[in-house]
């Protein structure tokens, strides 16, 4: 299946300026590493670090064009391979991924579970609904369709009560960090086709640059175990969020190689062709290109 590489340039509920950079550095490295351009949505526009609502219309042009995005992807029959800077875009893709692949389960790497509503959320964070919107929980404006039992909640560790309340009525899995996750996420996924997407604050604090920084998160190496898991059955699509270019504003840019060595397998089948580490070195990029 070809692959169709799309990097998000728009606001998205941003607290700062770090993401957007962060969404190029890993769209330019791997369309160095895939021999594709990257197609940008949206233009990159300073961070509001306001209510969910007030971001929600600023950002809704560039979601709007997300979505449209992801419905010709699809059309295609090509494989969505993203860069998204802030999870909040998720709201625009995963409606899309549900519509066309109402059989694939969405596995949700991420230190939270970004399943609050409106009436639930205590912080205004619009990235803390970028679940539950496509979930139907609350109406976004751009979609829903994501059926529960088909979300898998994996490494989450800083849960709202609201969100709890759900894991234990069962409503989602929610597989936290520890021992054997590989194997309970293949449980989880039980055979069905899946599509990634991940929040790099689902790492422990100090691998890559995020907003949030929790401890306990997992290693680059279980993202790796996780992702060879994953990548025994059909992949539909990768996200990846919430990489920063760097650790402070005007800092130097950090590489997204390690990270993306580390999902290679959702990638690109298995042996072919090596992972990035033995290939073509990403471009440098400062915190602000």
């Amino acid at each position: 299946m070809p692959i169709a590489l799309t990097v998000f340039q728009g606001r998205a509920g941003d607290h700062n300026d770090l993401a957007i950079p962060g969404a190029k550095s890993i769209a330019d490295c791997l369309g160095a590493l895939l021999g594709i351009a990257p197609v940008p949505v949206g233009q990159p526009q300073p961070a509001l670090n306001r209510d969910w609502r007030t971001e929600l219309d600023h950002a809704f042009p560039a979601l709007s064009a997300m979505r449209d995005r992801f419905d010709a992807i699809f059309s295609r029959n090509e494989k969505p391979v993203s860069a998204t800077s802030r999870c909040a875009v998720s709201l625009a893709t995963l409606p899309v991924v549900a519509a066309y692949r109402p059989d694939a389960c969405v596995v949700w790497f991420d230190a939270h579970a970004d399943l609050n509503t409106p009436a639930s959320t205590t912080s205004g964070y619009l990235g803390g609904l970028a679940l539950s919107g496509p979930a139907g929980m609350w109406k976004t404006g751009l979609g829903d369709g994501l059926a529960l039992h088909n979300i898998v909640l994996v490494g989450q560790r800083d849960l709202d009560p609201f969100e709890v309340d759900l894991i234990a009525a069962a409503l989602v899995c929610h597989l936290p960090p520890g021992a054997d996750l590989a194997e309970r996420l293949r449980r989880a996924i039980a055979g069905r086709p899946v599509y990634v997407h991940l929040d790099c604050d689902v790492l422990e604090p100090g691998i890559v640059p995020t907003d949030y920084v929790h401890p306990d998160g997992l290693t680059l190496d279980d993202l790796h175990d996780a992702c060879r898991v994953i990548a025994e059955h059909e992949v539909v699509g990768l996200e990846i969020a919430e990489f920063q270019n760097s650790w402070r504003v005007d800092g130097p840019a950090v590489s997204p190689e390690p990270l993306l060595k580390a999902v290679w397998p959702l990638i690109i089948p298995r042996d072919t062709p090596p992972a990035p580490a033995d290939r073509a070195t990403c471009p440098a990029h400062s915190p602000s290109s």
